[in-house]
């Protein structure tokens, strides 16, 4: 497999926002007609099934899986973008046409958090506004045309369960100036916000955004380099950039978010890929651990994709000649002092291995306690029961499996094999006192985090990052934070913007 098949089948690769099925593009052995092809996450063992049409699809073709198993398709053409619907319909490939977008440029965004629609960004005519368009299989107009936004935009994450509110990335005036992050209201005719603005002139991306727990995952040249930071959304806390998240040589890219964390951010398990001059492989880490922990990839990782359930369990998809449908499964250690969710039991460490290995800077101070809780709980959805296997701590280099993987079973409900690659094991290092929360400021020690994006009395209380919520008009009356039941929802406002002291990066 050349290099480039398996970048388009790897960067293809999407999961249904429930985790029940995928999609990807892919060839037929030896040949370069390409197909979708929807994965069954669901039952006890993957299974994939092929859905190609009479003709091939074009290899830039965008794919999204919705949570009722059928698979929307975007194929581009001159001047135009043309979207279906694929499904199963006994041995051929059923296919309903939509219409087609008049744009020469057009992405499907992450699946929208309620699972039945879809939405894609396009390039307005002219290249300086972009369209914010809906996907609504079964309505009168499957294809609606809901926000236009004053500047190329790129990125997109949801930030509320109803998705309504979407992130995404803006550029300066003819592409020119700072990137920043705004929101986007789309029941509101598509109002435009600032969400993430840290310096003026910093360019400030929100790369990931779990709705549940309020964790954003970002990145910023504000600290003088371009550096991963997390916060929380609503937090008055401001947005910190810890020396676990920057390692010397290393390049992190954070692919996947742990769901039903409710109002708990620390609790929240991140996947990231890591580039390194040894090769790539994923690593996991929550804000309230002080390390990365390494884990080995399976055979036929399609690199940079992972999913995680809501109890903590990470999946990995690979895809060999001998099983081109797989997970590997593995478990991330929990914060310190934390037990796993009822229903769960921690898995016992693998004495054969030994303990995670942590990533350059894992001395860093502990990280500070999530925000008081800002709405009543919502009720998680019940939690997966966790794989049998024990689990092991693996090295940062990606070393090869022994054991090949296993045959991809005829139906969906055989029984299956044991995971290829557990989790980490315990053994984090005690949790040391919080530091109380500075005035202004402070200067990063060496080994620190870098949290120089504090408040200088701009006016008003305090935001933290995203900062505290407005009421709109339609709104008046609400008092509970971002995503509050029974609520309308609010426009974030950006973080307020303070110089950073020197010394930081």
């Amino acid at each position: 497999m050349t290099a480039s098949v398996a970048k388009v089948m790897n960067e293809s690769f999407t999961v249904a926002v429930d985790g029940s099925y995928a999609a990807r593009l892919t060839t037929r052995a030896g040949t370069e007609l390409w197909y979708p092809e929807r994965w069954t996450l669901g039952g006890p063992e993957p299974y994939a099934v092929p859905l190609p049409v009479k003709q091939p699809e074009d290899p830039g073709s965008g794919v999204l899986p919705l949570a009722d198993g059928r698979v929307l398709i975007a194929r581009p053409a001159p001047g135009h973008h043309s979207l279906a619907l694929l499904y199963p319909s006994g041995p051929d490939t059923g296919e309903l046409r939509l219409g087609t977008v008049e744009t020469d440029e057009l992405r499907l965004l992450p699946p929208a958090p309620c699972g039945t629609r879809a939405y894609a960004l396009a390039a307005a005519p002219g290249g300086r506004a972009t369209d914010v368009w809906q996907v609504t299989p079964g309505a009168p107009r499957a294809l609606e045309r809901v926000a236009r936004i004053g500047a190329r935009c790129f990125g997109g994450a949801w930030l509320d369960p109803e998705g309504r509110l979407l992130a995404v990335e803006a550029q300066g005036p003819g592409g020119e100036g700072p990137t920043k992050t705004v929101a986007v209201d789309l029941a509101a005719g598509g109002a435009v916000s600032p969400l993430l603005q840290i310096t003026e002139q910093s360019n400030d991306r929100l790369l990931l955004a779990d709705p549940d727990s309020g964790l954003l995952l970002v990145s910023s040249d504000a600290p003088g380099e371009e550096r991963l930071g997390w916060g929380v959304l609503g937090s008055h806390r401001p947005v910190r950039f810890p020396e676990v998240l920057h390692p010397s040589g290393t390049r992190l890219t954070p692919i996947a978010v742990q769901p039903g964390q409710t109002l708990l951010p620390e609790r929240c398990g991140v996947a990231f890929r890591v580039d390194a001059a040894q090769g790539t492989w994923p690593a996991v880490w929550r804000p309230g651990l002080r390390e990365l922990r390494h884990v080995a990839s399976p055979p036929g990782w399609l690199t940079g994709k992972g999913l995680w359930t809501a109890d903590g369990e990470l999946r990995v998809p690979y895809s060999t000649a001998h099983n081109p449908c797989g997970l590997a499964r593995m478990r991330a250690p929990l914060p310190d002092g934390e037990e796993p969710a009822a229903g769960t039991q921690r898995r016992p460490e693998d004495p054969t291995t030994g303990t995670g290995t942590p990533a350059p800077g894992a001395d860093t101070p502990p990280l500070p306690a999530p925000p008081a809780p800002r709405t009543p709980p919502r009720a998680a959805a019940p939690a997966p029961a966790p794989a049998s296997a024990p689990p092991s701590s693996l090295p940062p280099s990606p070393p090869s499996s022994a054991a090949g993987p296993k045959s991809p079973p005829p139906s969906p409900d055989p029984v299956p094999p044991a995971p290829p690659a557990p989790s980490p094991g315990a053994g984090e290092p005690p949790r040391q006192a919080e530091p109380q929360q500075q005035a202004g400021p402070p200067a990063s020690g060496p080994g620190g985090d870098v949290t120089a994006l504090q408040h200088r009395g701009h006016g008003g209380p305090p935001s933290g990052l995203l900062g505290s919520l407005v009421r709109r008009a339609v709104s008046a009356g609400g008092t509970g934070s971002f995503g509050a039941l029974g609520e309308a929802a609010r426009k974030p406002v950006p973080l307020q913007q303070a110089p950073l002291p020197t010394g930081t990066a």
